[in-house]
């Protein structure tokens, strides 16, 4: 069978290339195409075009690049009918996919939305698109089911494709030896891998170095992140270091973190890193969000919890004399890192309940194209 697979970001390319996997599993001649990244091409896609050249954040960034957007979906479309598939499947990136699987529904093809648009978060009227548009939705968050069944649409929830991930990347024993763990307190810098948002949050991230000098600081860098890119922030902090396309090997070792929101905040979580949450962005694009996004926070962490587990400092919040305070008790409060210690296995617990989600989501899509 044919697959059509679209994801924008980091994330999306991490568990699309875990649902390729799966997939081929069910279906050893799968023919698969995809947006997504180098993770998704390397479990054996068609890689189409790489999100790199897909990810734009903040209102106004999307408005400074719309041309470019509406290029690509045009080109999405054309490359849709090209290839035919019998399905296609959306991974989150709902400013890009919802359009898309308009159009799909509008050719007659099978839909599917593996990891749902936050759309509990603000623009709910978007799910009546959905529910329109969407032949199977497939959740990965505990609340989502809920959420969805009021508008009385029954949606599927398969689990956290991260508890996979982490168990399966845990084992694995090139990443022990990844980074090497001395008796300073080790804290992972997790900026992110976008451009825009590391210029916001690396600098302030950087400061909060200069107050702990018997700490060993190391920045996640992205894979994608040229060196140079990086270069031009870190001169100047000799307790600073990076560690490239190796996230999971630094997290396995770190002892804090200071961590940018999204899907990082849960990843550090299920390693059991005590960790800060960073968020900085455009002031214009953040004045805008904060009066459309009607949730209690933006970590996910605290979102399934439904209770503050990990501190946010949101915008003017995130700042170095916040940061060192936060990170200190996290390092040395003992009986915070307790705390936090059983919340996290709290929440694996929550995320435990749907299953290996890259396999029950493949049995569903496989389900549906070619039903029993």
């Amino acid at each position: 069978m044919r697959y059509y697979i679209i994801a924008g970001e980091a994330s999306g390319d991490l568990h699309g290339s875990n649902l390729i996997r799966a997939l081929r599993d069910r279906d050893p001649q799968a023919e698969i195409r995809c947006w997504g990244g180098d993770l998704m091409e390397s479990a054996g896609a068609d890689l189409v075009k790489h999100y790199r050249d897909l990810a734009f954040m903040g209102f106004v960034e999307v408005v400074a690049n719309l041309p470019t957007i509406l290029r690509n979906m045009r080109f999405c479309k054309q490359d849709i009918l090209a290839f035919r598939p019998d399905v296609v499947i959306f991974i989150d990136y709902p400013g890009f996919n919802i359009p898309i699987s308009k159009f799909a529904r509008s050719q007659g093809l099978k839909t599917v939305f593996y990891i749902s648009p936050q759309v509990w978060a603000w623009k709910e009227g978007r799910v009546r698109t959905l529910m329109q548009t969407i032949d199977r939705m497939l959740v990965i968050l505990p609340f989502e089911q809920a959420f969805y069944r009021k508008w009385g649409w029954e949606v599927d929830y398969v689990g956290h494709p991260l508890l996979e991930e982490i168990a399966r990347r845990r084992s694995d024993p090139s990443l022990t030896g990844v980074i090497e763990k001395g008796q300073e307190p080790l804290v992972a810098l997790l900026p992110g891998s976008r451009k825009q948002e590391i210029r916001q949050k690396l600098p302030v991230m950087l400061e909060v170095a200069k107050h702990f000098p018997e700490c060993r600081f190391v920045i996640a860098q992205a894979p994608g992140l040229e060196d140079s890119f990086l270069d031009t922030f870190t001169a100047g902090y000799p307790n600073v270091e990076r560690i490239k396309g190796a996230t999971y090997g630094l997290l396995m070792k770190a002892d804090a973190a200071l961590v940018t929101s999204g899907t990082a905040t849960l990843e550090t979580a299920l390693f059991g890193v005590p960790e800060v949450v960073c968020y900085k962005g455009n002031p214009i694009s953040y004045q805008i969000a904060k009066r459309l996004v009607r949730v209690p926070y933006i970590s996910l962490v605290n979102l399934i919890m439904e209770r503050e587990v990990v501190r946010e400092l949101i915008q003017d919040e995130m700042n170095t004399r916040n940061l060192v305070e936060e990170l200190r008790g996290l390092l040395y409060d003992h009986a915070r890192r307790e705390r936090l210690s059983a919340d996290y296995a709290a929440l694996r617990t929550l995320l435990a309940a749907g299953g290996k989600a890259s396999e029950a989501a493949a049995d569903r899509i496989i389900n549906l194209i070619a039903p029993n």
